[in-house]
């Protein structure tokens, strides 16, 4: 059951309803067999561009090109794709069997393909005992890979996703997420997956387009997106917890440190992950004097909430035994490598040389 899937290419993508801008001209493109995840807060617009590319809405400007054929135009029932919803959309009246091989019924697919097909997909998704079951029988998990299923069968080289597992618990998001990826890659259909949970989009994705207020903030590997955020949006979107972001009036340098503030330190943000942090600084390139305002034990590691001489809030993610009491006031270090530049003025990333 091996598929071939289909490149996507989307370029200055807007939708508009009314005087009020969706989408403000977006873009980005998938090769076949790869798994982009288009990723943001509520209201950035990620569900609207999965809606123009299915077809489902109408686009106000730019285009959608599927194998290279622009199909901006091309209604929905004809573009050859597949869409599983946050909502299951299963027939209650029909076992899990004619649910699947619903799609196939109505395209006339002869009976005894269709039933060679609801086989193959049982096997692949674990249905096989459930297939003479009603959905009410099946519980959350269940009937998302009947959804899935659904999809599957039809064999689309397109594969849209919109919020597929935000009904489930966190156990079965783990399990059903790691399925999809390990379909995705077995089968070589092509998925643009909708998320507002980073850790789906980290796990999952080949490439995360990050979006924030109808445009594309930035676009790369998740690898890319955590250890060199473009904004100062995507530094605090990417991370849990997020990067932290002080002002350059609340770092100091050791005299060793080559690397200098190039710009106003007025017009700084100075980046740090918290796993990047160390206490004590003892030999740290940079350093912050802060006191603390609580600790969130965690097992592995311990989040330690502080503020900065300025009044930053930040967090130290300490995996030591040795912790340090409320209110103290104490300095932590991190290393030249781990540190990240960003202007207050503009947002974006400073580009920084040794």
């Amino acid at each position: 059951m091996k598929s071939t899937g289909a490149s996507l290419g989307v370029k200055g993508l807007k939708k508009s309803w009314g005087q009020t801008e969706v989408l403000t001209g977006i873009d980005f493109e998938i090769e076949p067999g790869g798994f982009l995840t288009l990723l943001g807060p509520s209201g950035c617009g990620k569900s609207t561009a999965l809606r123009l590319v299915s077809g489902l809405d109408e686009v106000s400007g730019g285009s959608i090109l599927i194998d290279g054929k622009d199909v901006t135009k091309v209604p929905a029932d004809q573009r050859n794709i597949g869409m599983v919803f946050q909502n299951y959309a299963l027939f209650p009246h029909m076992t899990v069997a004619e649910n699947i091989a619903y799609g196939l019924k109505v395209r006339k697919v002869a009976k005894p393909v269709r039933e060679a097909s609801i086989k193959r997909v049982a096997e692949l998704m674990s249905l096989d005992p459930l297939l003479d079951r009603k959905p009410a029988q099946l519980s959350g998990g269940q009937q998302q890979r009947v959804a899935l299923a659904r999809v599957l069968v039809s064999e689309r080289p397109l594969v849209l996703m919109d919020e597929p597992l935000s009904n489930l618990d966190a156990k079965l998001r783990t399990e059903i997420r790691s399925e999809i990826k390990a379909l995705n890659k077995s089968l070589g259909i092509t998925v643009v997956y909708v998320t507002h949970d980073q850790s789906e989009a980290l796990s999952m994705s080949d490439t995360v387009v990050l979006m924030n207020a109808g445009q594309v903030e930035q676009v790369g590997t998740p690898k890319e997106l955590y250890d060199v955020p473009a904004t100062v949006f995507s530094a605090r979107f990417i991370g849990t917890p997020p990067m932290n972001l002080l002002p350059a009036a609340d770092v100091s340098r050791s005299e060793g440190t080559t690397a200098s503030f190039g710009n106003d330190p007025a017009d700084l943000l100075i980046g740090v992950r918290p796993e990047s942090m160390q206490f004590p600084a003892g030999g740290a390139d940079y350093s912050a004097s802060c006191r603390i305002t609580s600790i969130e034990y965690e097992g592995s590691v311990s989040l330690v909430h502080l503020t900065s001489v300025s009044g930053a809030k930040f967090i130290l993610s300490h995996s030591g035994d040795a912790l340090p009491s409320v209110e103290e006031e104490i300095t932590v270090g991190w290393a030249q490598s781990a540190t990240h530049q960003f202007s207050t003025r503009t947002g974006e990333r400073i580009s920084t040389s040794s």
